[in-house]
């Protein structure tokens, strides 16, 4: 797959949670279980789910109650993020594992599916700042500044894409290698978080 197909996905689990707009809503993936494109819509319905969360979380009237719960959910799909990430980089670890390295291949400052995670939060910026720039009941200047912002974002995605494509070019022709650290979080474990291991 090229990036661009990324793109499309991401367009298209964003389009389709909108139809709803529940963070609630059930979810539905089109694509076989077992491909990479299901990997990826999942990918980009934990970032939209997480993004309402991110939204109803800051009404400044939420119930304290109902705050906390919201919390553990934002953490719960953090969690989740950075495991689908996470698998998707041993997609590519494992697509790749053949390539013989060049001698002066370089290391990246990110993996492939960290990359494709950004890819996959500014689809929902363009979403959502376009939202901004159509919005009927906004004064002229609210939306004529959105409006150069989305297209800074569009710019964006073009070399985004664009970047990432050369990235997985460069680990294919080995050029560059792919090197993967798990993310060590320490405050979702009780052998870490000194809040939860003193009690």
């Amino acid at each position: 797959m090229k990036t661009k197909e990324f793109n499309e996905i991401f367009d298209e689990v964003i389009s389709n949670y909108h139809i709803i707009d529940d963070v609630n809503q059930a979810f539905k993936n089109p694509y076989d279980k077992n491909s990479f494109e299901h990997l990826i819509y999942r990918k980009c319905w934990i970032d939209t789910v997480q993004w309402h969360y991110e939204d109803i979380i800051r009404l400044p009237n939420i119930d304290p109650l109902e705050a906390i719960t919201l919390k553990r959910k934002i953490d719960a799909s953090n969690q989740d993020r950075t495991d689908t990430v996470e698998f998707i980089d041993s997609y590519f670890l494992n697509k790749y594992k053949d390539v013989s390295v060049k001698e002066d291949a370089r290391v990246n400052t990110e993996t492939p599916a960290w990359a494709i995670d950004r890819l996959s939060i500014l689809a929902l910026k363009i979403y959502h700042m376009n939202e901004e720039a159509i919005r009927e009941d906004a004064s002229y200047d609210h939306r004529a500044k959105c409006k150069i912002k989305r297209d800074i974002l569009l710019e964006q995605r073009v070399d985004l894409t664009l970047a990432i494509d050369q990235l997985i070019a460069d680990i294919e022709n080995g050029t560059k290698f792919m090197k993967v650290y798990k993310q060590m979080k320490m405050y979702n474990d009780e052998d870490t978080n000194p809040m939860l291991y003193k009690k």
